[in-house]
């Protein structure tokens, strides 16, 4: 049933099933085809042209302000000729800032949009047509839950998200679904795996998933992958760790990437002023307030710096708070969400980028900053020293040491524009040769086939 080798049309042509003034009708239909009650957020099913292969791509939340790599991989995808079905479990809460991401939710169906009574209805549906099918994928689910932080109470939820897909992807007639981050969202397709859905793959991006591999039973979810991706060599070893020897030779490695927005920009001057840009979400893992102490350093030793935060997140009111703190409201500034347009000139406007993080997979901003030439300051983190090179491209120091981050961004401000625009072609060459999201996206496309 999901192995149809027709292409499906682009789910982007949103042709309704019925007209919105006939919102009853379209209701009945779209029970009729999926069995799902659907739920106040009801968001009618797009009708695709039966000569086209869908794949279809699940993401906890998209889009998001920090998932641009997502929405460029399903773009290239496209241009690939694939023709990319996007679900995601649940929409994103707040507004989005770049139209690109608009237009993205609204390509984007969320399996939690069809409320309590769309969830319950799929698993009945399930349960009454593929019923050994449905209690085998109900013991798993059940199974790893018991070994989850979350709970079998939520694994139940994702048995029951996955019934929902299940209706989606054979409405879609997708051949093989896709999932990002090996959390919550492959836990639901490995699941829809089970019932009988297609088969499926997923990237891993870290660091959640090497910080917790059991918990997410990351090893099972390999196994019964037909591949999965590793966004980096650090990445993939950490796989390996988790997996049985014959899993290996399933993991590839498929870098995130840049568009040719950021590869064929041209170098542009390195501004004489003393500004650093930071940007990423306000968090934990993220180490801006290691980096607010560290400009409290510079500013006290007399250093002219001024670094703005561009980005957002849960740490933001301890972040304004040591600023305060520390009388810094004339050296840091936060400016929230940003559209890319806001991203690329922020990153224009500074000498160069800093990146303090804790935890990381690849952060994919190091790689916008080196594309438009600017050197990096970041950590010996996970794949971060596989794309930033000491004294080449930039400077890395040891993550949690507030002396090093101080020694590396007063070299930065140190350092004059002929100097930095060196470090900075080094950096663009490097993302060039292995960032290029039309390259990357052909192995994935490759693999798909």
């Amino acid at each position: 049933m999901f192995g149809a080798t027709g292409r499906l049309g682009d789910p982007c042509d949103k042709t309704r099933v019925a007209k919105p003034t006939r919102g009853t009708v379209e209701r009945l239909h779209a029970i009729a085809r999926t069995g799902v009650p659907l739920g106040p957020h009801f968001q009618p099913p797009v009708r695709y042209s039966q000569s086209a292969v869908t794949i279809a791509y699940l993401i906890n939340q998209y889009p998001q302000p920090s998932q641009s790599f997502i929405r460029r991989e399903i773009a290239a995808l496209d241009e690939h000729g694939l023709t990319i079905a996007r679900f995601t479990l649940r929409k994103m809460e707040g507004p989005l800032v770049d139209e690109a991401d608009k237009s993205e939710q609204r390509r984007t169906r969320a399996v939690l949009g069809v409320g309590a009574l769309g969830l319950i209805g799929a698993m009945t549906k399930v349960l009454f047509t593929r019923p050994l099918a449905w209690l085998r994928t109900l013991r798993l689910a059940w199974r790893i839950g018991k070994r989850s932080d979350r709970g079998r109470l939520l694994h139940l939820v994702y048995f029951a998200e996955a019934c929902v897909l299940l209706g989606w992807l054979r409405a879609a007639k997708a051949r093989h679904l896709h999932a990002h981050f090996g959390t919550n969202s492959t836990t639901v397709a490995m699941l829809c795996h089970a019932l009988g859905g297609p088969t499926y793959s997923f990237t891993a991006h870290g660091p959640e998933e090497f910080d917790k591999p059991q918990s997410l039973a990351l090893g099972e979810k390999i196994r019964r992958a037909a591949f999965v991706i590793a966004i980096s060599e650090y990445g993939r070893s950490q796989l390996f760790r988790w997996c049985g020897h014959e899993d290996w030779p399933k993991i590839h490695i498929v870098h995130c990437g840049v568009d040719a927005a950021f590869l064929e920009a041209g170098q542009s001057p390195i501004p004489a002023s003393p500004r650093l840009v930071c940007i990423g979400r306000l968090c934990e893992q993220k180490g801006q307030l290691l980096l607010v102490r560290a400009v409290a350093r510079l500013v006290a030793e007399g250093t002219p710096v001024e670094i703005v935060l561009v980005g957002d997140g849960p740490l933001r009111a301890p972040i304004e708070k040591l600023i305060a703190e520390h009388k810094l409201e004339d050296h840091v500034r936060i400016t929230g969400w940003a559209s890319n347009q806001l991203v690329r000139e922020e990153l224009l406007a500074a000498r160069a980028m800093v990146l303090p993080s804790f935890a990381e997979g690849l952060p994919v901003v190091i790689m916008e900053a080196l594309a438009l030439g600017r050197p990096v300051v970041s950590t010996y983190v996970a794949g971060i020293p596989e794309l930033v090179e000491p004294g080449v491209s930039g400077w890395l120091v040891p993550p949690g040491s507030t002396d090093a981050l101080v020694t590396a961004m007063r070299a930065a401000l140190a350092a004059t524009p002929a100097q930095l625009e060196a470090m900075g072609r080094a950096g663009t060459q490097r993302v060039a040769a292995q960032h290029n999201i039309r390259t990357e996206s052909r192995k994935l496309a490759d693999l798909f086939e």
